[in-house]
C-alpha cells in the first residue's frame, strides 16, 4: 500500500578554504569534476561557494542513504584533490555574505536584479526532501495536512546557530535569512490542486514569476514531478540525520496517505498558527515549547516529536525505516547540529574551531 512514497534528497554544502576556513569560490571545478563521475547529482548553486547534489529516486530510506552518503564522499573526495574542504551547516560561522562571487549564469544574475542584496546574502545552506506520490490530488492533500508537522521536524534540524561571527540567538538562523525572499514560509491551505494551479498561473500572468519553480515554500507539491517537497530544514551535519529527517518526512506523508485510506483526515490549522510553532522552532530548537493546538496550550518540543514518533508508528515498518526513525530519540539526547555546534563554541570561544567540527563531521557515518 505504501510503495508509492519514494524519496529524493537534495543537500547544499558549503566549499571551505582548509587554511583559513573562510568560504571559498571553487569556480565550478568540483562541479565539473564530480559530473565525470555522477553525472547530473551535482550542480553549481547561486553563490560559488555552494554545491548542491541529489540523489537518485530512492525505493526507501536504504537506498536513499547509501546515496547520500556515496555523493558526500565523492564532492570530499574531489574538493580535496583540488584543495578545498567541504562541510554541511544551515550557515557558516563567520564568513560574510559581502565578499562572495555570485555564479555566472543568467538565472542568478537575473534572480539578482530582481531581489538585490535580498538575494546576494541569501548564503544559507538547506535540505530538500522530495516523497512521491500517486498523482498531485494526492500530493495537494497530503501537503495541506502535514503542514502542522514542519516545525517539529524542522526543530530536529537546526543547524545554524552563527552568521557573520555572531552567535545569533536562534538555533536555526538560516530560516531568519530566507525570510528575505518573497513566497516562503509556511504555505496556505488550497482547497484543490486546481486552486494550487490557478493561483500558480496568476503569478506567471502578472509577472510575479516566470515559473513554479521561484515558490520557495518550506512545503510545495513540485511544478514538474509528482512529489511533495519538504524545504523547511537547514542541511544536517551528518549523512544519518539527513536520513533519519527524509524518513520523518516520507512516514508522515505515508501516514496521512493511510487515513486517507480509511475515510479519516487530519485537522488543517491556520497557516498563522503553524508559523507561531515554527518561529519557537527557529529559535529554541528542540529545548522550547511548541503549541499544542488541540490542548490550546504550550507543550515541551521534545514531548511533541515523541506524540510525532507516536502518530507514525503504524506506517514505519512497512516503509522500512524502523532503524533510522529510532534515531530521532538518540538525537533528542544528544541534540541537534546547533547544539553541537554552540557546545563546540562554549568550550573553545572560537569559531574556526567550530568550522573545523563542521568539516570533520561531513564524513561521519559515510
Amino acid at each position: 500500500m505504501l510503495k508509492a512514497f519514494t524519496l529524493g534528497i537534495e543537500e547544499e554544502y558549503m566549499v571551505i578554504d582548509p587554511v583559513t576556513r573562510e568560504l571559498r569560490s571553487h569556480e565550478q571545478k568540483i562541479v565539473e569534476q564530480a559530473h565525470k563521475v555522477i553525472s547530473d547529482q551535482v550542480k553549481a548553486e547561486f553563490h560559488q561557494a555552494v554545491v548542491e547534489v541529489g540523489t537518485r529516486i530512492c525505493a526507501n530510506v536504504h537506498e536513499a542513504r547509501a546515496d547520500v552518503a556515496l555523493l558526500r564522499r565523492t564532492i570530499a573526495q574531489i574538493a580535496g584533490d583540488l584543495g578545498f574542504s567541504i562541510g554541511a551547516s544551515g550557515t557558516h560561522p563567520f564568513s560574510k555574505w559581502e565578499k562572495q562571487l555570485i555564479t555566472d549564469h543568467p538565472r542568478y544574475f537575473e534572480i539578482v536584479n530582481e531581489m538585490q542584496d535580498a538575494a546576494r546574502s541569501n548564503l544559507i545552506f538547506g535540505l530538500h526532501v522530495h516523497v512521491g506520490m500517486e498523482n498531485r490530488e494526492m500530493a495537494i492533500h497530503i501537503a495541506n495536512s502535514v503542514r502542522y508537522f514542519l516545525p517539529h521536524i524542522f526543530a530536529l534540524s537546526t543547524n545554524s546557530p552563527f552568521w557573520e561571527g555572531r552567535n545569533t540567538g536562534f538555533k536555526s538562523f538560516r530560516t531568519k535569512v530566507f525570510d528575505k525572499f518573497p513566497r516562503t514560509g509556511i504555505p496556505d491551505y488550497f482547497a484543490s490542486i486546481e486552486e494550487y494551479d490557478n493561483y500558480i498561473k496568476l503569478l506567471v500572468k502578472t509577472n510575479c514569476i516566470d515559473n513554479a519553480k521561484k515558490v520557495w515554500w518550506d512545503l510545495r507539491v513540485h511544478p514538474f514531478f509528482n512529489t511533495v517537497e519538504f524545504r523547511v530544514c537547514d542541511v544536517p551535519l551528518t549523512v544519518d540525520d539527513t536520513i533519519m529527517l527524509a524518513g520523518l518526512f516520507q512516514a508522515v506523508c505515508a501516514k496521512i496517505y493511510k487515513l486517507r485510506m480509511q475515510n479519516l483526515n487530519f485537522i488543517i490549522y491556520n497557516r498563522a498558527l503553524i508559523n507561531e510553532n515554527k518561529w519557537r522552532a527557529s529559535r529554541y530548537g528542540i529545548d522550547g515549547y511548541l503549541i499544542d493546538f488541540g490542548k490550546e496550550m504550550e507543550v515541551n518540543t521534545r514531548s511533541l516529536i515523541f506524540e510525532l514518533l507516536d502518530f507514525i508508528d503504524d506506517v514505519v515498518d512497512e516503509l522500512g525505516s524502523r532503524e533510522v526513525i529510532d534515531a530521532t530519540t538518540r538525537l533528542l539526547e544528544t541534540g541537534t547540529g546547533a547544539d553541537k555546534q554552540l557546545k563546540v563554541f562554549e568550550a573553545t570561544n572560537d569559531l574556526v574551531a567550530v568550522t573545523d567540527f563542521i568539516q570533520q563531521q561531513f564524513l561521519e557515518g559515510c
